[in-house]
């Protein structure tokens, strides 16, 4: 367990890395919520690497990070999405090339989760599996179409921000483009619901999704 700032493939890489005692089934990359890397997602990381994952989580504000909406929302919109990611894809690399990881699966939250789909459609990301957690800015169909990786998908129904309809969406592109998925609506789950720290955790989803993410990375990675 140690915060890394350091350069890979001409990209700089600042970030928690937490690692298994035992055999790596695989390595994740775990993205951040828009408060930054804070503890709680360095805790999310140990309990992958407790589950026999190399976890790095990137930091992508390279330092700062926010309590309060307005300054995680100006964090946020201040993030260059291009050179977020090449961070993410060079942490990808780097878990593959020098960490020995064979398979490498991405998850994130909220804007992590958005970078998560991202990275799946994102050709050259070498990313192997993905799990996308109530990710805002649904991309179009003809986007989600590109993707060829599994997909795991947590929403909640409660979540003002993305629609039902845009969550079917999201399966239903992925079913007919032949892309293993399984994308779940968890009722009365609001938008964060995975987060211990907020009003808005819900412990049976939250609980659920751990479950389906260890099976999933377990399956895909190892």
């Amino acid at each position: 367990m140690a915060n890394l700032d350091f350069s890979y493939n001409n990209q700089r890489l600042m970030g928690y890395l937490s690692e298994p005692s035992g055999p790596v089934k695989g390595g994740v990359v775990v993205i951040q919520e828009w408060w930054g890397l804070t503890p709680d997602i360095a805790a999310i990381a140990d309990r992958y690497a407790a589950e026999g994952f190399l976890a790095w989580s990137p930091d992508l504000y390279h330092g700062e990070s926010a309590e309060e909406p307005d300054d995680a929302r100006k964090l946020a919109m201040s993030l260059e999405r291009d050179t977020a990611a090449l961070e993410i894809d060079a942490a990808i690399a780097w878990l593959k090339d020098d960490k020995g990881a064979r398979k490498v699966g991405c998850l994130g939250y909220c804007m992590g989760g958005g970078l998560t789909l991202a990275t799946a459609i994102r050709a050259g990301s070498r990313v192997d599996a993905v799990h996308v957690y109530y990710g805002g800015g649904m991309p179009p169909s003809e986007e989600i179409a590109k993707i060829s990786v599994p997909v795991l998908g947590s929403y909640g129904s409660l979540d003002t921000g993305l629609p039902i309809e845009q969550v079917n969406m999201l399966r239903e592109t992925l079913s007919e483009a032949g892309v293993e998925n399984d994308v779940t609506f968890y009722e009365g789950a609001e938008h964060s619901f995975f987060n211990d720290t907020r009003p808005s955790f819900h412990p049976e989803a939250a609980a659920d999704s751990w479950t389906k993410s260890v099976d999933w990375f377990s399956k895909h990675l190892s």
